[in-house]
């Protein structure tokens, strides 16, 4: 009898253990905020949850929707790359203080010209209305960009003080982890 109910213990943890791996994988994942580049719409530390399923099925987040990124463009993705992602493995791993992950929001999709003058941020000849960065931004470029096919152009909404797409370059869709929602828990 005790063995019985031992065999059925294990099974039930091993069942809950595959089941949150694979709700965080491909579904639903929390990430923590590190740092002020988001400043004043989330701040430093702050949990935020994110859809995964943009990631999964591979579509494209739309314009001011925040994401969480993974900043190693220069390198391809893999499904190991998700799986060592995932928090349950990060306790073992080390992984949860890995800080290639940013959170940023989306300004350019694919096609979209950019401009950076007058201290704002320009998509196809038009300034855009930004009324959740922090401050006047103080970056201005020479000439425009075009994301290019597959990517993403994402910026923090603490203009001055991000690293974002104007330093590591275009995101590619396959980097973008997923696409924050809003807490449930949060009551604003």
């Amino acid at each position: 009898m005790k063995v019985r109910e031992i065999v059925g213990w294990i099974r039930s943890i091993a069942f809950a253990v595959v089941f949150a791996l694979v709700l965080g994988i491909f579904v639903f994942q929390p990430y923590k905020v590190d740092g002020h580049s988001m400043d004043p719409t989330l701040q430093d530390q702050q949990r935020i949850y994110v859809s995964k399923l943009s990631h999964t099925f591979n579509y494209m987040p739309d314009y001011g929707d925040i994401v969480v990124i993974d900043s190693r463009v220069d390198r391809s993705r893999t499904f190991l790359d998700d799986v060592l992602g995932h928090p349950l493995i990060g306790l073992f791993t080390g992984a949860q203080d890995d800080h290639s992950m940013y959170v940023k929001r989306v300004i350019g999709k694919p096609g979209d010209v950019l401009e950076f003058k007058n201290n704002k941020v320009y998509r196809n000849g038009i300034a855009l209305n930004e009324p959740y960065i922090k401050e006047t931004m103080d970056y201005e470029s020479n000439g425009k960009m075009t994301v290019p096919a597959d990517h993403i152009f994402v910026m923090g909404d603490n203009r001055n003080h991000s690293t974002d797409s104007r330093e590591i370059g275009f995101i590619p869709l396959d980097h973008v982890m997923g696409t924050m929602i809003k807490n449930p828990f949060a009551g604003k």
